[in-house]
């Protein structure tokens, strides 16, 4: 056989009717189901990496939400704030200093 003839009857797909078809066939079939495969791990893969990276997304968000309510937490614990808030209501500093009141007692 020629290479061209060959050529010609490998372009008319005479190796899948000829009579030992059934090991090319098997052969096929082997590698579609491979690529099936590449396929599907591929379409899984893609899918993982949009996860992960919507996951990425969601923390930095929460990250920084999490740093303004941490920072509307502190300019509501300071003093200057409290009191603000206090005067709303009615109650304002006292005049006068606490007095330190000491107990002495008697060891028996």
């Amino acid at each position: 056989m020629s290479f061209k003839s060959r050529i010609y009857g490998l372009l008319k797909g005479n190796f899948l009717v000829n009579e030992d078809s059934f090991k090319n066939w098997r052969f096929i079939s082997f590698i579609v189901l491979l690529m099936l495969l590449m396929i599907a791990s591929s379409h899984s893969s893609d899918k993982k990496v949009m996860e992960v990276a919507r996951l990425n997304k969601e923390i930095k968000e929460l990250r920084a939400e999490f740093v303004d309510t941490r920072s509307i937490s502190m300019k509501m614990k300071l003093e200057s704030t409290v009191k603000k808030n206090v005067e709303v209501v009615g109650l304002k500093p006292s005049e006068t200093p606490p007095q330190v009141i000491k107990v002495i007692s008697k060891k028996r």
